[in-house]
């Protein structure tokens, strides 16, 4: 009988130093001595992205986009190289694969492209052989065999895509949190844990700036109804299981979203700035247009694209940040929230409605607190509440 396949995708603190690398070699083998073939994708070592493109930066404030992937694509070489060896060390079979040799196909997009095929004839053949697989994550290959990477997070979509091609048994996520929760802990500390989410609200909860997940892998999870799990990869636990295509919960969670800008725009040059963003591949996560104050809201790090083309443009810029309430009840906490927020003197500046979401954008020096807040509002109360009928119920 043919064995059941699974990916495991392994973040940049997962396998941050050498012997994290060594923790990350026993949860492969571990999968593999339960009578799996193993796929293992890996992104850089921790801060090795980031220490690439200061690098970048220090050459030119805008790359070569080309060039930037060819740079940045070697960080996920340097972390497969180094557990394809640890575990051969480890006494099993390894072989490690670029984007190329694994035959990941992408679009144009350098930067933030986007995967088209895989051609998984390669991978299957190693497997076959008793290798264990290693794939560089956050990586492809375009037409024109030119590098291409995924954008931030993309080791997620890698893996997931993967799992897809290769008709995998589950996809399995793991980072240095155990698994999904209903707030960033490090913000929240009461955030609760949920043993399962659905795959709804977890794209909300990913393209509103919750970072456990890549976007991109949750829609292709949900689209293709590939199993998807977080776990930690320092502490043993069943993590969080993503399934199901309709929301279930009132309040599922809250998304921060805190390296942003609000660039002030006269509105008579507000389409005309969202063309320009659309060119230089810069993300527009909203656009204001109030009598008294309009413009967009794109990344931090976008700004020097922009003001490359637009500086002359733009009237005044500040750091904000979205804090996102996701939902079936979210539409309905507008009042409420603002209510809330007012009577401890933050200002909502402007808020938005998507599906089961609520988007508020803030002041990125009160974004926190506010994320507490609420959190307490609509989610610790509710849970407090839940509590109370079940000891009601149970006597």
């Amino acid at each position: 009988m043919k064995k059941p396949v699974i990916v495991q995708k392994f973040g940049g603190t997962s396998v941050g130093t050498i012997d994290s690398i060594y923790t990350v070699a026993k949860h492969v083998i571990n999968a593999k001595n339960q009578g799996n073939h193993v796929v293992v994708v890996v992104s850089a070592m921790s801060g090795e992205t980031n220490r690439l493109m200061s690098l970048a930066k220090q050459v030119d404030s805008v790359p070569n986009a080309r060039e930037l992937d060819v740079l940045l694509s070697a960080g996920e070489q340097v972390s497969m190289a180094l557990l394809a060896m640890a575990l051969d060390k480890l006494g099993h079979k390894a072989c490690s694969l670029t984007a190329s040799q694994a035959k990941i196909h992408t679009d144009n997009q350098h930067n933030d492209a986007t995967i088209k095929s895989i051609n998984t004839d390669t991978i299957e053949r190693l497997l076959t052989q008793n290798n264990i697989v290693i794939v560089a994550g956050f990586q492809g290959i375009n037409d024109n065999g030119d590098i291409t990477t995924l954008g931030r997070g993309g080791s997620d979509t890698s893996a997931v895509t993967l799992a897809g091609a290769l008709s995998a048994k589950e996809c399995q996520i793991f980072t240095d949190v155990d698994g999904i929760y209903t707030c960033d802990p490090r913000v929240v500390t009461n955030a609760k844990k949920l043993e399962e989410i659905d795959f709804p609200s977890m794209e909300q909860m990913a393209s509103k700036g919750a970072k456990v997940l890549h976007l991109p892998s949750v829609q292709y999870a949900w689209k293709h109804n590939v199993p998807l799990r977080v776990l930690s990869t320092f502490e043993v636990n069943s993590g969080s299981l993503i399934k199901g295509d309709s929301p279930t919960r009132e309040v599922a969670g809250l998304a921060i979203n805190r390296h942003l800008l609000f660039i002030e725009i006269d509105e008579q040059f507000i389409v005309s700035a969202t063309t320009q963003c659309q060119m230089l591949g810069i993300n527009l996560f909203s656009v204001i247009k109030h009598p008294d104050r309009s413009g967009i809201v794109i990344e931090h790090e976008s700004i020097s694209k922009l003001d490359l083309v637009f500086s002359d443009k733009i009237r005044n810029s500040s750091e904000v940040s979205l804090l996102t309430v996701v939902g079936l009840r979210a539409k309905g906490l507008i009042k409420s929230s603002k209510q809330l927020l007012m009577e401890c003197d933050i200002n909502v500046v402007d808020h938005f409605l998507d599906n089961d979401s609520l988007t508020i954008l803030l002041s990125r020096d009160c974004v926190d607190n506010a994320a507490c807040m609420l959190h307490d509002a609509y989610i610790a109360q509710g849970q407090a509440f839940d509590d109370q009928k079940k000891h009601m119920l149970l006597g």
